[in-house]
């Protein structure tokens, strides 16, 4: 049985439905697995993404994570007072503020990586390897259909 809300048979056999549950379910795993280091889903996007892209302007981390300005400041915000950001004149703009990683931040998302690729793990427990491949290859070209290859 799947869990959230009822959904009559016709439904749940829909890709969309199967689809959704299925992104629920990891997101509950993932968010659960970055718990245990008192750390948020978009507080983790934020530094990957500046372990990614940075230094880069809390301006552009929002616009990367498509993050209203609004709350990108207070994810910054959060994320400097734990010591896990720095932010340092932008070398492009010294107007303007440059946010990097510190070593603590850099520990953390070390960390924070293993414990998603375990909540992965657990997602895809029962599937074999060769069918966790064919899964993400899959899901790739649903996401992504315009960067497909044509034939």
């Amino acid at each position: 049985m799947v869990d959230g809300p009822y959904a009559p048979v016709n439904i749940r056999v829909l890709p969309s439905w199967l689809l959704g549950r299925a992104a629920a379910r990891g997101h509950q795993l993932v968010a659960k697995a970055l718990a245990s280091e008192d750390i948020r889903m978009m507080h983790h996007a934020a530094l990957a993404t500046v372990a990614d892209r940075g230094p880069i302007s809390q301006a552009e981390l929002g616009r990367t994570l498509k993050v209203d300005p609004k709350d990108m400041s207070a994810i910054v915000q959060d994320l400097t007072q734990r010591g896990l950001v720095v932010r340092t004149p932008d070398p492009a703009d010294r107007r303007k503020n440059a946010i990097s990683l510190s070593p603590a931040g850099t520990a953390l998302l070390h960390r924070t990586a293993k414990l998603g690729e375990q909540a992965n793990a657990e997602l895809t427990a029962a599937l074999t390897p060769d069918e966790r491949e064919q899964l993400i290859r899959l899901l790739t070209r649903i996401v992504s259909p315009a960067e497909q290859p044509t034939e």
